[in-house]
């Protein structure tokens, strides 16, 4: 790509070469790379009945991170969403997604790792899950199921308080900042 030097320059004439930029250095520090993301599990299951009554929507979401690379810092980031629509009797609809994205995490200390895999990976990968969500829930002829934004950071903290609990630890967790409220 040429890059002219002036306004008024012509086709035929050829750019300084010692105006065009310099490429910038690669950025040094912390960083979250995505390296791909895809559907690793997707079930729809439309039984096709009615339900006369207003339905209700049970939603459950799940965030696991595995190594998939540990020399270059790759880590799998899993969310795990399940969806019934219906009564407690009679199911609507049953979606179930995992949602996974491949991440290099790089330049951060070995304690900050954990929440960065549990809490910012799936903040990247969520709005792409809701959309699948949505579309498939459409598709199955049905109103698109908009899934309200979640706060990754309570459930990292409900997951560690569980695990806590599990393993008869009833310490409570340190405070997760939350994320800042939208301003107006």
């Amino acid at each position: 790509m040429l890059i002219f030097a002036k306004v008024t320059q012509s086709m035929t004439d050829t750019p300084d070469m010692a105006q065009q930029p310099t490429p910038q250095a690669p950025a040094t520090g912390p960083a979250i790379r995505v390296i791909s993301q895809y559907i690793k599990d997707l079930s729809f299951e439309n039984p096709g009945v009615t339900v006369q009554e207003q339905p209700n929507i049970d939603l459950a979401i799940d965030v696991g991170a595995a190594p998939k690379n540990e020399a270059e810092n790759v880590f799998e980031v899993t969310l795990k969403l399940h969806a019934r629509a219906g009564t407690k009797e009679t199911a609507l609809f049953i979606l179930e997604m995992d949602y996974s994205g491949l991440f290099q995490i790089s330049g951060f200390a070995q304690a900050d790792l954990e929440p960065i895999l549990l809490i910012e990976c799936p903040r990247i990968l969520f709005p792409f899950a809701r959309r699948i969500i949505a579309d498939i829930s459409a598709e199955g002829g049905f109103p698109p199921l908009r899934i309200d934004p979640v706060d990754f950071a309570a459930l990292y903290s409900s997951q560690r308080q569980r695990a806590a609990a599990e393993a008869g630890e009833a310490k409570p967790t340190e405070d997760i900042p939350a994320e800042p409220a939208p301003q107006s």
